[in-house]
């Protein structure tokens, strides 16, 4: 014990496993430190590394830097946790911290979510505005840089790890799109964890192979990312956008950056930030992100820059991005070097958006076309959980126009798809379905009562308040 404390001796563990002395790794934290900017560290000498040994906190960026050394020396990622050195609540600041190494901070966030009882405590967090907050406009470079210089000391990674984690983010984004992010997102968390996250302390084949893996990387973190915004468990999601961006970064992937930014924009929209989405998804369509996207990409972050528009009260410029968004679909076509991630945006994703937006500056009538647009050209089967949605939206604008009968048709026609879905989204078409429908079930209206039944067992079995 020294003044108090416990010996750390996971620290002193891996210090001894990578052949240093105190000296040896005060000065491998100096040099990581100074890679990184944190130039108040250049005093850190052997005593610093024997008091944080003895049980002493390292204080500011210390640990993390400590552990990055520590990463490079070891071939593998260690986290703030496998140091002793991490909490929960600091695993959630030098996550969302764009100054942390990537590969710490996915390493720590990894170890978070797979263990149930932490992620547990993850997934109570509540949405954070500050932790909304956008890089500088320098740090895009200077992650690409770090990117191109990053220390590897794994096994050979080639082109075929790349295709097969590619195939794998495929398959993950299918099942999501047909069942929610409620079904597998531990195996997305566990597959990026581990073997993604092993690949990308590897020996590249060149630096294209680097820059696809780290790319095929990010667009898994964003898919866990996005799977936990779905099932709304948002201070996990904020937290997996911010390793996918930083991912993205290191890439030096603009279109995917843009990709990962417009998902934030739309997590902000939907939880009532207009200010916030609006300033992020006015990054998102910002200089290579857009221009380098391809045009089905580019659609896409333009319907949501509208839909943020549009939730900041800029009715006009809500309708031109919409019309803009609208013509970049028009330009997709068979040739383009698209992306896999958008396979899911079509006619019907866009119509749904759009309706999104109108709704939201006022013009029901028009929402209510859009809606019905994208059910009518949806693939069902494939995207079941957006087609449930859409039908919930239409439903409750339908609603909103006084049409009772209509409302309630619709939203039947959304409970029996949502049979098998969890998702936070259908969860919470079901509550505002019951929400809608309190006065005229007070009433005795029979279709009213038995919907309401129908959403209440739904809210039941996919772990929803189902009280009145």
């Amino acid at each position: 014990m020294v003044q108090g404390r416990t010996r750390n001796d996971q620290l002193a563990a891996l210090i001894d496993e990578a052949r240093w002395s105190h000296g040896q790794a005060a000065s491998a934290l100096v040099r990581v430190a100074l890679e990184n900017g944190a130039d108040e560290l250049a005093g850190v000498g052997r005593s610093h590394v024997s008091h944080w040994v003895r049980g002493t906190r390292p204080s500011g960026r210390s640990s993390v830097l400590l552990c990055e050394a520590l990463s490079r020396r070891l071939g593998r990622v260690v986290s703030l946790e496998d140091a002793g050195l991490g909490t929960d609540q600091q695993t959630s600041e030098l996550t969302a911290d764009w100054h942390t190494d990537t590969l710490t901070a996915l390493a720590a966030l990894g170890s978070v979510d797979l263990d149930m009882d932490r992620r547990r405590a993850l997934s109570a967090l509540t949405y954070g505005v500050a932790a909304a907050a956008l890089p500088s406009d320098g740090w895009w470079g200077q992650m690409a840089e770090r990117g191109r210089h990053r220390n590897t000391s794994g096994g050979r990674v080639g082109r075929g790890d790349v295709d097969a984690v590619q195939d794998m983010v495929a398959m993950f984004s299918q099942m999501d799109q047909r069942r929610g992010g409620g079904h597998a997102r531990a195996t997305v968390v566990q597959y990026l964890s581990s073997d993604v996250a092993k690949h990308l302390t590897g020996t590249f084949h060149d630096d294209q192979v680097r820059r696809d893996m780290f790319s095929a990387a990010s667009e898994l973190a964003y898919l866990s990312g996005w799977m936990a915004f779905d099932n709304s468990e948002h201070a996990t999601a904020q937290q997996y956008f911010s390793v996918a961006t930083k991912l993205a970064a290191e890439a030096g992937d603009a279109p995917m950056a843009g990709h990962i930014l417009r998902a934030m924009a739309h997590q902000a929209v939907d939880l009532g930030h207009p200010s916030r989405a609006l300033k992020i998804a006015n990054a998102s369509v910002d200089g290579p992100r857009y221009v380098e996207a391809s045009p089905r990409e580019r659609a896409l972050l333009g319907v949501v820059h509208a839909r943020a528009l549009a939730a900041h009260g800029d009715k006009n410029k809500a309708v031109a991005a919409l019309n803009r968004a609208e013509s970049d679909l028009g330009a997709a076509g068979p040739g383009d070097n698209e992306p896999r991630r958008v396979f899911f945006f079509s006619e019907a994703s866009l119509a749904h958006e759009t309706a999104c937006t109108l709704r939201d500056i006022g013009d029901l009538d028009g929402a209510v076309r859009e809606f019905r647009r994208s059910v009518r050209t949806r693939q069902a089967s494939t995207f079941t959980r957006t087609h449930a949605v859409t039908l919930g939206y239409l439903g409750s604008v339908q609603v909103e126009q006084g049409n009772l009968d209509n409302g309630c048709a619709t939203w039947s026609q959304a409970l029996d798809i949502m049979d098998g879905i969890r998702s936070g989204r259908t969860r919470q078409t079901a509550r505002d379905m019951r929400a809608a429908l309190s006065p005229f079930r007070r009433r005795h209206v029979r279709a009213a009562e038995e919907l309401d039944a129908r959403a209440a067992a739904y809210l039941d079995t996919t772990g929803g308040l189902s009280t009145r």
